[in-house]
């Protein structure tokens, strides 16, 4: 398949991936962090999985959600990067025009589902600080199992349409994508056709999926925050914002760089390109290293069984 502009397709057979346009040069050098930081990701979210697994004190529902978040996050970064670093590494630019679409659904689905795990997470703190005594009668196993099939509904239900309307469009003027991975509005960019339909979903998706959550999220802490001011001890009150100020910084990690890169695609005309394409790569890359790391510091149980068999050793 030839890289020109000027070919005359309806459907391309392949789409070609440019990785960062105007940087190809320090594609390799540019790996380095992009490799460390998937290597990162996937040994602190087996981590996190194999600690829960292992330790029956950890079986409950906070822990199961991070689980949830760990494997979302590993499907995540693991949807984009293997493509990447083949662009970086060999000049592998091809991809297969329904694997573009599959890449661009999964990508943007497996983001979804972290974001409603992450309020999940968020009701979690709130009925284990606000009800302690009711936590365990109102989220039970099957409950918990419940508000997951919920998230991965919703999240693949809703997105969805993305690629079914990508694929109806007729693509004419050119198959290159100035983007390291298929993203959603760097494909349907290319369609020359009238795509105000696709572009009207995808805000409302952001503002849908995105704005609901941050609303709850909103609410959620703000319960806690009042809970926790309440406490009497000092330090119960510092042990109760040290485990949802670990849950914020996530939720803050996150959602920013999402908006920030929605608001850019669309609005920001003047921003250089390999900007847009390093913010779209860094919202799903730091975020599923950040998550293990934070939880891993900030929460207690599981800080202890992560140092366990060091401090065995030294003993």
């Amino acid at each position: 398949m030839s890289d020109s502009n000027t070919s005359d397709f309806t459907n391309p057979s392949t789409f070609i991936l440019l990785g960062i346009p105007g940087l190809e040069a320090g594609h390799v050098w540019i790996s380095i962090p992009f490799c460390t930081i998937y290597a990162i990701t996937i040994l602190g979210n087996f981590t996190i999985l194999f600690i829960v697994k292992m330790e029956p004190s950890l079986h409950e529902p906070m822990y199961y959600f991070l689980c949830m978040l760990a494997i979302t996050d590993l499907l995540m970064s693991t949807s984009t990067m293997p493509k990447t670093l083949s662009i970086f590494w060999f000049n592998s630019r091809e991809i297969d025009f329904s694997a573009c679409l599959t890449q661009m659904y999964f990508t943007h689905s497996f983001s979804a589902m972290a974001s409603g795990i992450l309020v999940a997470l968020a009701f979690d703190r709130y009925v284990a600080i606000c009800h302690p005594l009711r936590h365990s009668t109102i989220l039970t196993n099957p409950v918990v199992a419940k508000i997951g099939l919920a998230v991965v509904l919703r999240s693949s239900m809703l997105l969805m349409p993305n690629p079914i309307l990508a694929s109806r469009w007729p693509y004419c003027r050119t198959n290159i994508i100035p983007q390291t991975y298929c993203e959603g509005i760097a494909v349907v960019k290319l369609a020359c056709a009238d795509i105000r339909v696709s572009s009207y979903y995808g805000l409302f998706l952001a503002f849908l999926i995105t704005g609901v959550d941050v609303f709850f999220m909103a609410v959620s802490y703000i319960q806690i925050l009042r809970a926790i001011f309440s406490l009497l001890t000092k330090d119960a009150r510092l042990k109760a914002f040290r485990t949802c100020g670990s849950h914020l910084f996530v939720f803050l990690v996150f959602f920013i760089p999402s908006f920030f890169s929605t608001l850019t695609h669309r609005f920001g005309q003047n921003v250089p390109l390999h900007f847009h394409i390093l913010i779209a790569n860094m919202y799903l890359l730091v975020p599923p290293m950040l998550n293990p790391i934070i939880y891993g510091v900030s929460i207690k149980q599981i800080r202890d069984r992560l140092f366990l068999p060091f401090i065995r050793k030294g003993t």
